[in-house]
């Protein structure tokens, strides 16, 4: 399963028996899966542009998986005794693919938030698992080789662009804040780095920090157990998927993503109450 995929770099690991249960219960899934992932590419522009928020190309994904019948689903579970309600638990899920007998896969993507988003995620997976609501829960983030690489492919923008000095971002209509522009002086100040250095540096570390969403985050949470015994499915996004030949304007996706993160969530929701 997803040979393709793999051989482009993207991380996939099943546990729990999900390589079973996908082989054998849910091959359509793994088709449109590989058919979504395997036409995602994100220009670098996006991943600048974007800073913290979801990059248009991650939205692409999204749109492609609901293309696909992946729709977002809030599954209530209520208790009741007697015919009276008790207890009733939510659970939003942003994609979810329901299949004619009734088994049904949840998938969450994660590309940039703070990551005690991972908890939520794997909580209701486990819990909507053990309701008999889910057989399987996928999370898509971003895989080692991006985050890894994230300083690199921000450098070779910043080289290509001929970036040097605080006057060529606002060129292209980026506005780093006083604190970002003070970490760059003195970055550049204390090593002798040159600004596309300096400024990738701080660029990443401020946006696309340790912190937040990516698959070492992922996988510390799921070896220590969180979310078992629900059978899951990870899957890490590659470095391979940006792309440097769009040349798009990264002022105008800058803007997009402002008016984006008026409405955004800014810290990670209350975990739900543990059944009892």
């Amino acid at each position: 399963m997803f040979d393709d995929l793999a051989a482009r770099g993207f991380q996939i690991e099943f546990h729990s028996h999900a390589t079973a249960i996908l082989s054998v219960d849910f091959p359509d899934a793994i088709g449109e899966l590989e058919a979504a992932l395997g036409a995602l590419s994100i220009p670098i522009e996006e991943i600048i542009g974007s800073g913290g928020g979801e990059t248009k190309g991650t939205q692409r994904l999204r749109r492609a998986l609901a293309e696909l019948g992946w729709h977002k689903v809030n599954f209530t579970i209520e208790k009741r005794i007697n015919g009276v309600q008790k207890e009733s638990i939510s659970h939003e899920v942003d994609h979810v693919r329901t299949f004619p007998d009734g088994r049904v896969i949840a998938l969450e993507i994660e590309w940039n938030n703070k990551d005690p988003f991972f908890d939520r995620d794997l909580e209701n997976f486990k819990r909507l698992h053990a309701e008999g609501a889910i057989s399987v829960g996928v999370i898509v983030t971003r895989g080692s080789s991006l985050q890894d690489d994230m300083v690199q492919l921000v450098r070779r923008f910043a080289t290509e662009r001929g970036l040097e000095s605080g006057e060529d971002l606002g060129s292209l209509g980026l506005t780093p804040t006083p604190r970002q522009k003070a970490d760059v002086a003195r970055r550049m100040r204390a090593g002798g780095a040159t600004f596309a250095d300096a400024w990738s540096l701080s660029f990443v570390k401020d946006k696309y920090g340790a912190a937040t969403t990516h698959w070492r985050k992922l996988e510390d949470r799921v070896h220590r157990g969180v979310g078992n015994p629900c059978p899951l499915l990870l899957i890490g996004l590659p470095s391979s998927i940006v792309t440097f030949d769009e040349h798009l304007d990264v002022g105008a996706i800058a803007e997009g993503e402002e008016e984006q993160e008026i409405l955004g969530e800014a810290t990670p929701p209350p975990l739900p109450p543990s059944q009892p």
